[in-house]
């Protein structure tokens, strides 16, 4: 999650290409070829990413009013409404076929563990953008999407790559599942968490390595675990699901304003995002989810209730004097008409400080949090 500062024509890629053959999953150093050699951290001259200037993208975000934004928020609640109606005896119409059953069963509070360590590693430097090991993250999710089965929903394979200011560029990663319902599987659901962090900057009790294990190397675990789930259970919902890990988030959004710009998948046929930014940490009961419209995260609220087994309340900004919404990636989508749903546990007194590393996370809760957001993934993108 960043700091509270201010902050071309659409194009739509061909997703009728499959995803590759399935891959071992070995670590971060087996996902990568040709990306460089290992960097010396003592070597760096990055600074702490609090104290840069934000790099803007080469183009400017398009307003909500640019495009039909309250038609696409009706159509949303009205369809969450509809699928309400069914009424809290069957809280939300989900039957949890054995499909179901296997891909919740197989988001794990170890898997969680493996991968948050992997990514917010010390030898990952903090993930600053850019940086090799940046990069050497959006290769390995796109690994992980291509071992899960997922198709690439980037220009280039898995990927989306953009310019930073000073001639550098960082990389978006998108897989995708296409939904089963041919009347629907052109609207979407999209996932997203930022992979990146701020890198190598000033010493903290001797420690320079910034690495983000809440803030958010949680955030792109679940995604994964989500991916995974989804990919590898033959669960296919009737909307399709995209999931992306955005970079220079803690630059000013950076990334995901140039998704929105540059959609792989038409916003006007987004039907909400649901953005993860630090969720490992605080109560172990209770996760927030920061809405836009009020009746997303209702549906969020609906979902938990329905299973008492997951031990989660689902609650709204807490907050609100934090301006939470719009310091993390749904706000892009919020600000081009997307609705969104914003899943935080909140900020810690590690936040962006070099003692956010992953054995401070609670992962059994993470575990409980990412079976919830695929419980809502199902209801969102198999409502009518």
């Amino acid at each position: 999650m960043r700091l509270a500062l201010n902050l071309a024509p659409r194009r739509v890629v061909d997703h009728t290409r499959k995803a590759g053959s399935h891959r071992t999953k070995d670590g971060l150093s087996r996902a990568i070829s040709g990306v460089g050699a290992e960097v010396d951290i003592l070597d760096r001259t990055r600074v702490n990413t609090v104290k840069r200037s934000i790099r803007e993208p080469a183009e400017p975000m398009r307003k909500a009013g640019s495009r039909p934004a309250l038609s696409r928020t009706v159509a949303v609640c009205a369809a969450i409404a509809m699928a309400a109606a069914c009424g809290e005896s069957g809280p939300t119409g989900l039957e949890l076929t054995p499909e179901i059953e296997g891909a919740l069963a197989s988001i794990t509070a170890g898997d969680l563990s493996t991968r948050v360590g992997l990514i917010a590693h010390d030898s990952m430097a903090g993930r600053g953008t850019p940086s090799t090991e940046l990069q050497m993250t959006a290769a390995f999710v796109a690994d992980e999407f291509q071992s899960a089965g997922l198709r690439p929903g980037g220009e280039d394979g898995y990927f989306q790559r953009f310019p930073l200011q000073g001639g550098s560029e960082a990389t978006n990663t998108i897989g995708w599942i296409e939904g089963a319902d041919p009347a629907f599987r052109s609207e979407y659901i999209v996932f997203s968490a930022h992979m990146d962090h701020l890198g190598v900057g000033l010493p903290l009790e001797g420690d320079t390595i910034y690495n983000g294990a809440d803030d958010n190397a949680s955030g792109t675990a679940a995604i994964l675990e989500l991916a995974e789930a989804f990919g590898r259970f033959g669960v296919q919902p009737r909307r399709s699901v995209v999931f992306i890990g955005f970079s220079a988030e803690e630059l000013g959004l950076v990334g995901s304003r140039w998704y929105v710009d540059h959609p792989t998948f038409p916003l006007e046929s987004t039907f909400a995002n649901i953005n993860l930014d630090m969720i490992g940490r605080n109560w172990r009961d209770t996760i927030v989810a920061l809405r836009s419209p009020d009746e997303l995260g209702e549906t969020a609220e609906r979902v938990a209730r329905a299973h008492p087994e997951l031990g989660l309340t689902v609650i709204d900004d807490p907050w609100p004097n934090l301006s939470l919404l719009s310091r993390s990636d749904q706000w892009s989508f919020i600000r081009n008409g997307v609705p969104a749903l914003f899943f935080t546990s909140g900020l810690h007194v590690d936040y962006h400080t070099p003692r956010d590393e992953a054995d401070r996370l609670d992962y059994e809760k993470t575990e409980r949090v990412t079976r919830l957001l695929f419980l809502l993934a199902l209801e969102l993108a198999g409502s009518q």
